[in-house]
């Protein structure tokens, strides 16, 4: 018998419990793990809190062997439309010390963490309009509701996008289009995005759970070791897009805020930038009318 046994791999009852408030989580027997994002119940508000949690959601989804598929999505009808009211006030107080402890670090693991821990497939469910979307797009199948709009808000709230949105968008749209989209806060609706190559699928937003089991049925029906190792062999692109823009991105975009001396999540700031979006314009500049991709 070998000198030292093997440390204890977490407990899907146990984690499921500690990232209630955070993540509603429920397991099949075979593994396939489906992961709500939420805040109260509802639709994600963006906080540092929430942003630290899901890297270590992530991880520990990762070092659990008996989750074989993840798919990740969020609760109710939006994604992410706003921040919580007071969730930043660190970054009001402390900036230098949030702009390294909790966008620098915790950002750049949550990316990584998606595209390097995880040993299992992924499916990202766009449930409705959002911005930081990446953590979606760059799972290795996405499909979007129908109802669902992308965007990029950085640029019109005064921040570089540089924090992992720039990687899923110059990887999937390309170099004009991501330059676009990033510059002015492009609103992309879901089939747009289905024609631009962002998401796999769009389905009606009553069906997106039910077609992300039906794929993940799909996936199950190869072997254990069959399913990982192809895997990494689709996620390639991705590994080599963070290997050489997630770090020096962040490390840009957070130069940016602390050289500018102001904070940039406030709840109010970023719900009156976003209203474009729920407005059904195309961006915040050009006089009302049709997102893209309506006719």
């Amino acid at each position: 018998m070998s000198l030292q046994q093997f440390l204890p791999t977490p407990k899907f009852a146990d984690y499921s419990e500690f990232f209630k408030d955070f993540f509603t989580m429920t397991r099949r027997d075979d593994g396939v793990l489906l992961v709500r994002a939420h805040t109260a119940g509802g639709p994600v508000q963006l906080s540092v809190q929430n942003h630290r949690a899901l890297g270590q959601m992530l991880k520990t989804v990762a070092a659990d062997p008996g989750n074989e598929i993840l798919i990740l999505t969020g609760t109710g009808d939006d994604f992410m439309m706003t921040s919580d009211p007071d969730g930043f006030e660190i970054e009001q107080d402390s900036l230098d010390y949030w702009a390294y402890e909790y966008a620098y670090k915790d950002g750049r693991v949550n990316v990584s963490a998606l595209v390097n821990d995880l040993e299992i497939p992924t499916i990202g469910l766009v449930n409705g309009p959002g911005f930081h979307t990446e953590i979606l797009l760059m799972c290795d199948i996405t499909v979007a509701a129908a109802d669902a709009v992308l965007f990029d808000l950085h640029y019109d709230i005064g921040s570089v996008p540089a924090d992992g949105i720039h990687n899923a968008f110059q990887e999937l749209l390309g170099t004009k289009r991501a330059a676009y989209a990033l510059l002015t806060g492009e609103a992309i609706d879901a089939r747009k995005a289905l024609e631009y190559g962002l998401v796999n699928e769009v389905v009606p937003g009553q069906e997106l759970i039910e077609r992300g089991f039906a794929i993940a049925d799909h996936i199950m029906t190869q072997p254990r070791t069959i399913r990982r190792l192809t895997t990494q062999i689709v996620r390639r692109p991705w590994k080599r897009r963070v290997t050489d823009d997630l770090d020096g991105g962040f490390g840009i975009q957070m130069f940016g805020h602390v050289a500018s001396r102001h904070s940039v999540h406030g709840g109010e700031h970023i719900r009156s930038t976003v209203d474009y979006v729920r407005e059904g314009r195309r961006n915040n500049f050009d006089a009302p009318g049709p997102a893209a991709g309506a006719q």
